[in-house]
């Protein structure tokens, strides 16, 4: 009997043991104590968002699927996944509506609109980040001061703060308020010590390739070091390797953001250079626009933008593949 040959859209290698489903829930284990010390520090406020952000998404995707007649697929927990990144990458001074308009945005918009899961060039939750940020800069851009262990944010001017880490005139943050969470900033950007440990899960867990955070946070490393020239002082306040390191989205960006499967390269060279770009855009930002100091989302971005060329010009040669010779001139 003749096979039937099956034309499909990649990718064409397949690992039937390893399904979305079991690589989204290591990503939610993973992310589980960054939400947990969110909730810490920013209280109700905090868990409110997550629970939006996340019930908005998988709904989002659901009711989508349901009107265009296509598969439901809530189950393999993408959505869950992309919920929680976007409530990461919200103040949790910013009202329930955001994070409901973010989530719709990054389902249907960015997502379940270009094809669905594995269609998608750009990072969802980073997109509706930034169309938020654009239509609401003053919501998006407030930072409620951490009020660790308590409830509700204690009342009058001191429950908003505009001075981050990364802010014009950055407060004297010791490094390990920066570490702990204990600052203000988005609920996915402050404790450096639980992303570190959810980092190193999904290394463990062979869910991420390690190249991509090593060359970003190395690069990164790097580049502060030849332009400030100091590791770390006191006296230098954001000025030096370390504060740069520990401050902003870099650490979840690096994780969590841009080891996205579906809009970062395939290739082991390619994940390289995906980590020195998305560190050297940072880098530009954060030090040439002191109007908005922190760069990460839009390093992503710009690296996604350019993933297909980067995947292009660094695939790997079959084996055995000669190149064609050059036809003559009287050919």
């Amino acid at each position: 009997m003749q096979r039937k040959l099956v034309v499909s859209s990649s990718p064409h290698l397949r690992n039937e043991g390893v399904s979305t489903r079991r690589l989204m829930l290591d990503v939610i284990i993973a992310l589980l104590p960054t939400a947990v010390a969110s909730v810490w520090f920013f209280g109700g406020a905090a868990l409110n968002l997550l629970l939006v952000a996340v019930i908005t998404a998988v709904a989002a995707e659901y009711f989508y699927q349901k009107l265009t007649k296509q598969k439901t697929t809530v189950s393999d927990l993408s959505a869950v996944v992309t919920g929680m990144l976007l409530a990461f990458n919200l103040p949790a001074s910013a009202p329930w509506w955001i994070a409901a308009i973010g989530s719709v945005i990054a389902i249907v918009l960015v997502k379940q609109m270009f094809g669905g899961m594995g269609q998608n060039f750009m990072n969802p939750a980073l997109i509706a980040r930034t169309i938020l940020m654009l239509s609401w800069a003053s919501l998006m851009a407030a930072n409620v001061l951490p009020h660790a262990g308590q409830w509700v944010a204690a009342a009058g001017a001191d429950a908003v703060a505009s001075a981050t880490p990364l802010g014009e005139n950055p407060a004297s943050y010791s490094l390990w308020q920066l570490f702990s969470g204990n600052i203000p900033g988005m609920l996915g950007e402050t404790c450096k010590l639980t992303l570190i440990l959810g980092g190193i899960y999904l290394l463990v867990r062979g869910v991420i390739d390690w190249r991509i955070p090593a060359a970003f946070i190395g690069t990164a490393f790097v580049l502060f070091w030849i332009y400030y020239g100091t590791l770390y002082s006191v006296e230098s306040g954001s000025a030096n390797v370390l504060y740069q390191l520990l401050s902003g989205g870099l650490l979840l960006g690096a994780f969590f953001m841009a080891t996205d499967y579906v809009t970062s390269p395939v290739s082991p060279w390619g994940r390289v250079i995906m980590g020195v770009g998305c560190a050297s855009v940072l880098f530009v930002i954060r030090v040439y626009n002191p109007s908005y100091p922190e760069g990460c989302s839009f390093a992503i971005l710009f690296m996604n933008v350019l993933t297909p060329l980067i995947d292009k010009l660094t695939v790997p040669k079959p084996f055995g593949y000669v190149k064609p010779a050059k036809p003559g001139k009287g050919a």
